[in-house]
């Protein structure tokens, strides 16, 4: 069965009580990339920011953010 990316971000920020604006400035990345991300509308994923992204949220689990499931519409 083929994989695909999911986006866990979302997940973790409620899990922790910040919003998008809070982490666009502990990452420094542009909140719409984050909203963006969270919301799947991203086509590709900046590494940059993911690494920005996990910092600012002190984690180095990268399944935290981002991670490859099952593509059950294929």
């Amino acid at each position: 069965m083929p994989l695909k990316v999911k986006v866990t971000l979302g997940d973790l920020l409620l899990e922790k009580g910040m919003s998008f604006n809070e982490l666009s400035v502990k990452s420094k990345v542009r909140r719409a990339a984050i909203s963006e991300l969270v919301n799947g509308k991203r086509e590709n994923i900046n590494f940059e920011h993911i690494a920005k992204i996990a910092e600012a949220l002190g984690t180095t689990d990268i399944s935290q953010i981002i991670m490859l499931v099952e593509d059950t519409e294929h």
